[in-house]
């Protein structure tokens, strides 16, 4: 492995955040999902703090990125770390760049005394799930994600 490296994201990289998150949607055939823009990244990522993002460089070049925020566990009485995304660019894969970054989130979040690293997964990315289940991660069958967007999500909160 060429010598990884990781840096925080700073608000000059909102181009380069849309990028990594245009390509993971395209992997993910979600590309017309991405509503985000370099705007709304800042204000969310920078202004607001509701999350962070950080890089793996390769000799200074950023070849993978994972999004990520705090959530809160009621059971274990603290703040978890919640992985939106992470992605590695194709041509860098299979050099253990993404357990790389996993291992970096597994050190932030000790290092903040959080209680616990998780993230989802597409239930058809067959490579993802067998990949992290190396690792040790747990798969959590008995749970599932729902979610409100959009219309449904306005209509709700009138």
């Amino acid at each position: 492995m060429s010598k990884l490296t990781f840096r925080y994201a700073q608000k000059s990289d909102c181009a380069l955040i849309l990028e990594f998150i245009k390509e993971l949607a395209q992997y993910e055939k979600m590309l017309s999902e991405v509503v985000a823009t370099e705007e709304l990244l800042n204000e969310w990522i920078f202004e607001k703090k509701k999350a962070e993002v950080i890089f793996a460089c390769e000799d200074s070049k950023e070849v993978g990125f994972a999004l990520f925020f705090h959530n809160f566990s009621t059971f274990l009485g603290r703040a978890g770390v919640y992985l939106e995304d992470l992605y590695v660019k194709p041509s860098y894969r299979g050099k253990g760049y993404g357990k790389a970054i996993l291992k970096k989130l597994a050190q932030i979040t000790v290092e903040r005394g959080c209680g616990r690293l998780e993230w989802s997964c597409l239930d058809w990315n067959k490579p993802s799930i067998d990949f992290y289940l190396s690792l040790g991660a747990t798969r959590m069958d008995e749970w599932t994600v729902y979610r409100l967007t959009g219309e449904t999500l306005k209509a709700l909160a009138e």
